[in-house]
């Protein structure tokens, strides 16, 4: 058993402080009377007025949780699909090509996965805008969505669908009725990942956007270029605010999710 000693505190330390004092300076600055970025003036919140009043800052974060929201839905969906045709279907010729294709965009540099849709959408005549990053989105999340369903089902139980067909269920029925509620917090996860990963992107949307499809990255990096103003540092705390919340609610939920499904097992092998 490892033991907790003065070394480990101090590695453990180091760490969080590494990860996360440049957070915490960012959201303490966000509160900074003055305009300029690193000099403190005073206690002040009328940066965060700020930027619910700018027009553009609102803008780009609907069109990034549309986005978001849209691409996550169906990433998870086709990676869900992906994982089961790996985890269920066998061997089958062109395994091996498929399982790579579907790990590659996980290790592609973002540049190349950005230039070549670009240059997709442009040899197939698509105007860049909404859907074009959407669908770009969706092209590198999905693998994501993929291994995190992939995971959870190598350990899945293949009886509890056996039963449930052996009691007159589909494959279909058996699948929505016996196995996705138990792989449901895998799922979750997937779309969560997803859901960030396009939150967070800049370099491919770049490549793939187009008029009135800014996202917020794309919004706040152009922003940057100017300056830093208090209002980005703004911003970026109400994003890992939000972010923390989603993530902290998912886990919770997951978690009573997880052991409302181990109470229900367990009920019915004493039934």
């Amino acid at each position: 058993m490892l033991r907790f000693n003065w070394l480990n505190a101090t590695t453990l330390t180091l760490g969080f402080v590494f990860l996360y004092l440049p957070i915490l300076l960012l959201i303490i600055y966000s509160f900074n009377e003055s305009r300029l970025v690193t000099v403190w003036a005073g206690f002040s919140t009328k940066w965060y007025g700020s930027v619910f009043q700018n027009e553009d800052f609102i803008n780009a974060a609907w069109v990034t949780v549309r986005v978001g929201v849209i691409s996550a839905t169906i990433a998870t969906v086709l990676g869900t699909m992906a994982a089961l045709m790996l985890s269920r279907a066998g061997p089958f010729l062109g395994r091996t090509l498929f399982s790579g294709m579907i790990y590659a965009p996980m290790v592609m540099p973002e540049v190349i996965t950005g230039l070549s849709l670009l240059l997709l959408f442009v040899s197939m005549d698509f105007t860049r805008g909404f859907w074009t990053v959407t669908i770009a989105h969706i092209t590198f999340s999905m693998c994501y969505a993929a291994v995190v369903v992939s995971a959870r089902l190598v350990s899945f139980e293949k009886s509890y669908e056996e039963a449930a067909q052996d009691l007159g269920c589909t494959k279909f029925s058996a699948f929505m009725q016996v196995t996705l509620p138990i792989i449901a917090p895998s799922v979750a996860a997937g779309w969560l990942l997803a859901f960030t990963l396009s939150l967070d992107d800049l370099v491919i949307a770049s490549f793939a956007s187009g008029p009135g499809a800014t996202t917020l990255p794309m919004k706040i990096y152009s922003q940057v270029r100017i300056g830093v103003s208090p209002e980005i540092n703004a911003l970026s705390t109400i994003l890992v605010a939000v972010v923390s919340i989603g993530v902290i609610t998912a886990s919770l939920a997951m978690k009573r999710a997880e052991v409302k499904r181990k109470r229900e097992e367990q009920l019915a092998f004493a039934g």
